[in-house]
Parts: C-alpha cells; sequence; structure tokens
C-alpha cells in the first residue's frame, strides 16, 4: 500500500483520458444524472439534508486528508499548497454554501464552482499521482463533490442561476486572479498559473505563449460561464 501514499510517487505518470480517467469522470457524471433523478426525494427536508451533510463533511474530510498527507510526507509548500488555486478555493466555499444553504453563494459558485471543477476534472495536473494513488482519488473526490454540491442545490432547492450573477461572478474571478496575482509575487508562486503553464497537459497548451494565454484564458472563462448559463437562459426566454 505504502506506493499508493507516498509523494515522490513511482507510478506512471496520469495520462489524459486514460481509461482510469474516463471511467472516473463517467462515475461522476452518471452520479450527477442521479442527482435528477432522484430530485422529488431531494425535495423532502430529511433526505435533503442528509444528502446536502453528507457533501459537506465528504469535502472536508477529503480536503484535511490531503493537508494531512502532504504534512506526514514532509512535501506541504506554501508554493504549492495553499487553497488558492480557483478549484481548491471553490471546496472551501461548496463546504459553506451546503452548510447555509446560501443561494447568493450559489449564483457565484454555479459558475466559478462549476466552471473550475470541470475544467480540472478534465484537464487535471496530477503528474505522476495516477490510479489508485490517494492523490489521484482525493482529487476526483473532491472536484467532483463540488460539481455535485452545486447541481445539489440546483436540484433539492430549485435555485438558479441570473444573468447578472454570471457577470458578476466574472468580475469577482477577474478580481480574485489579481489578488493572486501579487500573492505570486511575493511567495514566488504559480497560483491559477498565472505566471507560467502546467506541466501537464491542460487547455492552456492551445492558449498561446505566455502572456497572452491570459487573454485567452479571458475568453475562455466568458465563454465556459455563458455555456454553464444557457439552459437556464432558454427556460427565462
Amino acid at each position: 500500500m505504502q506506493p499508493y501514499f507516498q509523494f515522490h510517487s513511482k507510478l506512471d505518470s496520469f495520462r489524459l483520458f486514460s481509461v482510469e480517467h474516463l471511467l472516473t469522470i463517467g462515475i461522476i457524471f452518471i452520479l450527477c444524472l442521479l442527482l435528477f433523478f432522484l430530485r422529488n426525494e431531494l425535495e423532502k427536508e430529511e433526505k435533503g439534508r442528509v444528502i446536502r451533510f453528507f457533501l459537506a463533511v465528504l469535502l472536508v474530510v477529503s480536503d484535511v486528508l490531503e493537508h494531512l498527507w502532504l504534512v506526514i510526507e514532509n512535501a506541504w509548500s506554501i508554493r504549492r499548497d495553499l487553497p488558492l488555486h480557483l478549484s481548491d478555493l471553490v471546496v472551501i466555499l461548496a463546504i459553506v454554501m451546503l452548510l447555509t444553504r446560501s443561494e447568493k453563494l450559489f449564483r457565484f459558485m454555479y459558475f466559478a464552482g462549476l466552471g473550475s471543477s470541470i475544467q480540472a476534472i478534465l484537464t487535471p495536473d496530477l503528474g505522476r499521482f495516477s490510479f489508485p494513488h490517494f492523490q489521484y482519488i482525493e482529487f476526483f473526490v473532491s472536484h467532483g463533490g463540488v460539481v455535485l454540491a452545486c447541481l445539489f442545490m440546483v436540484a433539492a432547492f430549485h435555485y438558479r442561476p441570473t444573468f447578472r450573477s454570471m457577470w458578476v461572478a466574472i468580475l469577482l474571478v477577474n478580481l480574485y486572479a489579481v489578488c493572486v496575482f501579487f500573492l505570486n509575487k511575493l511567495l514566488s508562486a504559480n497560483y491559477l498559473y498565472i505566471m507560467k503553464k502546467p506541466k501537464s497537459t491542460s487547455l492552456l497548451d492551445y492558449l498561446g505563449p505566455w502572456p497572452w494565454y491570459l487573454f485567452s484564458m479571458e475568453l475562455v472563462l466568458v465563454l465556459s460561464f455563458f455555456i454553464l448559463y444557457l439552459s437556464f437562459w432558454n427556460k427565462r426566454k
């Protein structure tokens, strides 16, 4: 079991869209569909509360275990492991959203949470943490949990994003990126991949060299948020 918990993993490198990766994506997708197939049950106060707290606890345990593992492996680094990547920050926000049932927070999370988590699931920066390494499992549990948390709020409580909240989310993400840029300078870090591209294959590989890919990222951000809003936009029309 030890090789599956080592930080300096000797497993084969993670392969994008390998059989294991596709199966993981498939499991998350099926769980998302189940939320809507079972939405009548989730609307019941008691059952909805059980699922809501289960998702919150799952995210808390997953996040705590990751940091404990890094500390035990003497691998925790302020330059890499603060929850400053958007896909890491939204894990914490998802826990708050689930516990408080905040509709305002949901309207941000629907775009920032879903958008960043889906991108992380599709193009994870996992290096040599391939299945069944602990980091692989924790990564997909936490990011898949955020996706489930956001869709749970839609299915169980009928929360809906608005066109205005989409632009508010875009503004907030950009303001956050500016703050993280200065933190990166201070820490010599690369949170949000603002300073350089990740080593693993990602969408950024197709968006040009630094710093031009930052402008491309902005266009992708707006487009992905708009795609997430499309189904609700058609219903409102």
